[in-house]
């Protein structure tokens, strides 16, 4: 089960360097923690939009259903369920950070506080 849960966890994650190559082509970042999370420390560009409010702005999203759509979280796990549910909603570009937020900050990557 761990290694199944893991598989699907794999599916349409990316790297760090690849979302900084995405970012500087015009990806959009969505930081999927609590506000007060993201407030405390997130990637520069990012926008917040906690899980359980993701359905109510899609249509604010929706010019970017053709985008490349980036979700994060701290670890991955609240992000591959984003990731999954913008999918569905025809999103067809949704990635998701691999390893979330602390696989950026492992790699010494710059994290902005509001």
């Amino acid at each position: 089960m761990y290694e199944l849960r893991e598989r699907a966890r794999g599916v349409g994650a990316i790297g760090a360097q690849d979302v900084v190559r995405l970012m500087n082509q015009g990806a959009l970042l969505l930081d999927v923690r609590s506000a007060e999370d993201f407030a405390a420390g997130h990637i520069r560009g990012a926008r917040s939009v906690p899980a359980e409010q993701l359905t109510g702005i899609v249509d604010s999203l929706k010019r970017y259903k053709d985008k490349p759509v980036i979700v994060y979280c701290e670890q991955g796990d609240s992000a591959s369920g984003a990731m999954r549910e913008l999918s569905q909603l025809g999103f067809g570009q949704v990635a998701n950070l691999r390893g979330g937020l602390r696989a950026w900050r492992a790699e010494q990557l710059p994290v902005a506080r509001d």
